[in-house]
């Protein structure tokens, strides 16, 4: 796989730091951390970010708030057209402590890639009012609640089998195969999944799996096309679709946020 350094930011104060870079698709960013918060926004593309014990699918239509010291790692699902900003941590206390997505709107939008494409300019009023206002709007932004738990590391074969299927989302491969190849037995697996994911193997597969296809979906793609990278049949994957969001797939339109979908996927791992 690709992979690709983190930029280095130095620890002088100052209104804040932008990013503006091309990353092919599976491109990979390995752990890392910043000494200043980071926004973390691609224009175009789909990420998957690691940060902690969880998972984010990170459409264009979504945004990764990461606080000063936040370790977190970065896979291109597709090609990425990235945008990010970086604030010092004096001027970022008035936001959360904690990794958050939040929804882009088209003014968040706007800033971000403005600032990415001229943070070389001179003209220091407009900077700084832009990136004031940049940080207003990031306050109240909507959060998505739509996040997949991971495993430590604290048992190889759990890591083994969720980072296989992260890889490979297919519904065609069973349990009993991913058991088998990481040489452990069906009830030792589904009692590690309960105890340190809190579900099942086959809910925690959906999760992977729809977050995948709200993020595929997100882009344009055809619900058969996606169906079929999931390893299922188109009827089956709406079927899956509508039973666990509540809309089919062939409805979803992201024309400016994905809250609607996150919302839906907390009502249904609630029932």
């Amino acid at each position: 796989m690709p992979q690709a350094a983190p930029p280095e930011l130095d620890d002088e104060p100052g209104r804040g730091r932008t990013l503006a870079r091309r990353y092919p698709r599976g491109l990979q960013i390995e752990p890392h951390t910043h000494t200043w918060a980071q926004v973390l926004y691609a224009v175009s593309g789909v990420m998957w970010v690691e940060v902690e014990r969880e998972a984010l699918v990170v459409p264009p239509q979504r945004a990764v708030w990461l606080p000063p010291g936040t370790q977190h790692a970065i896979h291109m699902l597709s090609a990425v057209e990235m945008r990010n900003l970086y604030l010092h941590e004096r001027d970022s206390r008035h936001l959360s402590e904690r990794c958050e997505v939040f929804e882009i709107n088209g003014l968040l939008r706007e800033l971000i890639t403005s600032l990415a494409e001229r943070a070389r300019e001179d003209d220091d009023a407009w900077l700084d009012a832009a990136y004031r206002l940049a940080s207003i709007e990031l306050a109240h932004a909507p959060r998505s609640t739509l996040r997949i738990p991971l495993p430590d590391a604290s048992d190889r074969r759990l890591a083994t089998l969720c980072r296989a299927v992260i890889d490979n989302p297919s519904a065609d491969i069973g349990f009993e195969q991913h058991a088998a190849w990481v040489g452990a037995s069906v009830r030792t697996l589904s009692r590690l999944f309960t105890r340190e994911l809190g579900m099942g193997f086959a809910e925690w597969r959906r999760q992977v799996q729809l977050a995948l296809a709200v993020s595929r979906l997100a882009e344009g793609e055809p619900v058969s096309a996606v169906a079929r990278m999931l390893g299922y049949l188109p009827s089956s994957f709406s079927d899956m679709f509508r039973r666990e969001l509540g809309v089919p797939p062939s409805e979803f339109r992201p024309t400016g946020t994905l809250g609607g979908v996150a919302g839906f996927a907390e009502e249904s791992a609630a029932k």
